[in-house]
């Protein structure tokens, strides 16, 4: 019997509503403004909805309880229809002691973010609100040269329908990334690699299941913190979704990540695992396109090998643009997806 919870969607938006725009990571808002004009401008222009910015969304050094204290304002205001991060950072999981959970759970709103934001993504999981993994405002709606199609479909969708859509391999994609102390950098989209295609491994089956995961990294911080992270088999039947982030870990690293989540149990849980392309390019290791290939190509490697040690009856797909990767796919968490596996498709439900 599939035990997979049914999480609460909610509800959709309109034209001219009030958008929530806060740091409860890093507020790169406040180190780059001028960046941050230009997606407050998609907001307003493209998406034609009204961004409300919180005191911290800009305060460089906020403390936990005070970024807290934004986010808990944005879900208690009536007039804020959704809440969307300006990036992620690194310490996202010290805000979520401060937040009050009765308060966001009789007023569920879409809430947009990716990498530390797995944090909050988890949290409102636990509380039964779906949310959105993906969207940033510095890195998504500043990207250079525009905000691109896949990006701003699949957020569209996110904010304003409950349409099932599937979501395919782009043609293009890139590791790299402007320099937003540069803002001539902003101007021209970025060189581009060819996709390579998904890679599907047991693709034998059909699976469809609420969505869970996010950022392995960000996962396994809170499986050390033993906090936040539920039973096992309150996971049990969902399609596990997973991305690595621009601190690029080794195959290795993702493998003993990975391998932490089988000893515990937690693995063996999802029938289905989804994980997006590697981010294998930053400035703190510009690798060559070979080489980036490389990388990718072990990350797959540790995944698979992770999953024929505690999980072999999973379907596999490695290569969903929905990570640090540009472009990005924005994906319901906790809302429902379906793996196609003779089809080799995927679809969401938005």
């Amino acid at each position: 019997m599939n035990r997979a919870p049914r999480l609460r969607t909610p509800p959709k938006l309109h034209p001219g509503d009030h958008v929530a725009i806060v740091s409860p990571s890093w507020a790169g808002a406040g180190v780059f403004p001028q960046v941050q004009e230009i997606a407050l401008r998609v907001i307003r222009d493209e998406l034609g909805l009204a961004p409300v910015e919180f005191p911290t969304t800009r305060q460089v050094g906020a403390s936990a309880k005070e970024r807290a204290h934004d986010l808990n304002a944005a879900f208690a205001d009536p007039d804020i229809k959704a809440v969307m991060a300006v990036i992620g950072g690194s310490d996202q999981i010290t805000v979520l002691p401060h937040l009050d959970a009765e308060a966001i759970a009789a007023n569920p709103k879409a809430y947009f973010g990716y990498s530390d934001n797995t944090n909050l993504l988890n949290y409102l999981w636990n509380l039964d609100i779906v949310s959105y993994h993906g969207g940033s405002t510095l890195v998504h709606l500043a990207r250079p040269g525009g905000v691109h199609p896949v990006s701003m479909t699949s957020l569209r969708h996110a904010l304003f329908d409950h349409q099932t859509v599937e979501i395919a391999p782009v043609g293009e994609f890139t590791d790299l990334q402007a320099k937003w102390e540069d803002l001539a950098t902003l101007e021209s989209a970025l060189p581009t690699m060819s996709e390579p295609g998904w890679h599907w491994h047991r693709a034998t089956k059909v699976v469809t299941g609420p969505t869970w995961g996010g950022n392995l990294e960000i996962i396994h911080w809170n499986l050390a913190a033993n906090r936040w992270i539920l039973p096992n088999d309150s996971y049990e039947g969902c399609v596990l979704i997973l991305e690595t982030s621009e601190e690029m870990p080794s195959a290795d690293e993702v493998f003993r990540m990975l391998r932490n989540c089988g000893e515990r149990g937690l693995l063996a849980q999802f029938p289905a695992v989804v994980f997006a392309k590697a981010k294998a390019w930053h400035t703190h290791s510009p690798l060559k396109e070979s080489e980036r290939i490389e990388f990718r190509e072990d990350q797959e490697a540790a995944v698979l090998c992770a999953l024929d040690t505690y999980n072999r009856d999973a379907i596999f797909v490695y290569g969903p643009d929905f990570g640090h990767t540009d472009p990005q796919y924005v994906l319901p968490f906790g809302g429902q997806m379906t793996i196609d596996g003779p089809a080799q498709r995927i679809s969401v439900q938005y």
